[in-house]
């Protein structure tokens, strides 16, 4: 049974209001490191490479500890990313929401804070964004995504076992 459903990015209002609570970093601007190793190691230092300058109309700004696991853009509320994340359990359900956003599945998580968690789905290696709520705003907005998905295809192949 696959494990995603594809849906409209105009229907994630609706799957975010029913998504579960989860938690984020302390303040927003710098993410947890994630440990990843070997071949997922290896793709996400691919990844941090081709990750763009601007994400959302934000600049790319230094993570601290600086790693080649993490990523984030802008000021006060950032987006951040993390690459080598552990498999999240919203996974372990029969069917997770889920859209391709230019060829990249996305899983919606909102969090606490009013902000939107997404983590890949279909790649050898799980990635994870954090969308602060002011990007986001009531209705879910995750076309800051877009941004990201030419290095996440170039630097991290879809693989149907994920």
């Amino acid at each position: 049974m696959k494990s995603s459903l594809r849906r409209p990015l105009g229907l994630f209002a609706a799957a975010l209001l029913s998504a579960a609570a989860g938690c984020s970093s302390k303040d927003g601007a710098s993410p947890a490191v994630p440990s990843p190793t070997g071949h997922q190691a290896a793709l996400c230092r691919d990844l941090h490479r081709a990750l763009p300058g601007t994400v959302g109309g934000l600049k790319r700004r230094p993570t601290d500890p600086a790693s080649d696991f993490t990523a984030a853009w802008g000021d006060g509320p950032v987006i951040t990313l993390r690459c080598g994340v552990p498999r999240p359990a919203m996974f372990d359900k029969v069917t997770t929401q889920s859209a391709e956003i230019e060829g990249v599945d996305w899983a919606p998580e909102k969090l606490s804070d009013g902000s939107v968690r997404c983590t890949t789905s279909l790649r050898p290696v799980y990635i994870e964004v954090t969308l602060p709520k002011k990007i986001t705003g009531a209705g879910g907005d995750m076309s800051a995504l877009i941004d990201l998905a030419a290095a996440v295809n170039k630097t991290v192949p879809a693989d149907s076992t994920g």
